[in-house]
């Protein structure tokens, strides 16, 4: 199964080739919405890169309304913190906020509120839960803030442009997050097919999908805006089961 959703060219040519253009193309990578804690019924997400390894992980072990959800770590491969994701209670645009979240905290501490600084804020454009475009306000300190203002975008309580805008259909896997201050394309999500890009064998389900990130753009907080973007377009979960035959 790992095969069909990260296949990889593990040859020493093809490991030159990324190399030498890694810095001029755009990063893909294979997100799988499941836990890296391997117990049945566990939610999250496993995201690997073009190489088949591990880059970012969320591990989650429920999937509660918003009022008695808490904060999700998004970590990298090694299970670091990077950055933390809390839902605004009483919004009526599904508001999140990220913070970033202290490397030495590690997996089984939560950082304290002291020593984060906010990132950005995230919501729904409308309030009809039919639509899932949203928008995303970069802080002051963010990796990506903008100072210019821009027509794009829909109301927000801050007068700022928005550092990133969403478009598309999230939940049928087929979207963009395009700069705020500019309009132009920062990451996409597509549906992934299994076997190589030459020569596809069949469409994956909505739980293993593609992200392609441009070059010079902020990985951990695009990803961080896909983890955000899943919790907004709610879909029930359906956990793994095991089958005997």
């Amino acid at each position: 199964m790992s095969n069909r959703v990260h296949p990889s060219d593990t040859s020493r040519g093809g490991r030159a080739r990324r190399a030498a253009a890694s810095d001029r193309r755009p990063a893909v990578y294979t997100v799988w919405k499941r836990s890296s804690i391997g117990f049945q019924g566990t939610d999250g997400f496993c995201v690997y890169d073009d190489t088949g390894r591990l880059a970012f992980r969320v591990d989650n072990y429920s999937r509660r309304r918003k009022l008695c959800a808490g904060e999700l770590l998004l970590m990298d491969g090694q299970g670091t913190a990077l950055l933390s994701l809390r839902p605004q209670l009483l919004s009526l645009h599904d508001r999140w906020n990220c913070y970033t979240a202290p490397e030495e905290e590690g997996v089984d501490k939560k950082p304290s509120a002291t020593s984060q600084q906010q990132v950005f804020t995230m919501s729904r454009c409308s309030a009809l839960k039919s639509s899932d475009e949203a928008e995303v306000h970069m802080s002051a300190a963010g990796p990506t803030a903008s100072s210019s203002s821009s027509g794009l975008g829909c109301k927000h309580p801050q007068a700022a442009a928005p550092g990133y805008r969403i478009e598309g259909s999230f939940s049928r896997r087929s979207c963009k997050i395009r700069r705020g201050s500019d309009g132009k394309e920062a990451a996409r999500i597509t549906r992934k097919n299994a076997g190589v890009a030459s020569r596809p064998v069949a469409t994956l389900g909505d739980d293993v999908f593609s992200l392609v990130v441009r070059p010079g753009v902020d990985v951990a907080t695009i990803m961080a805006i896909v983890v955000v973007m899943d919790r907004i377009c709610h879909k029930p979960y359906t956990p793994m089961v095991c089958s005997s035959q």
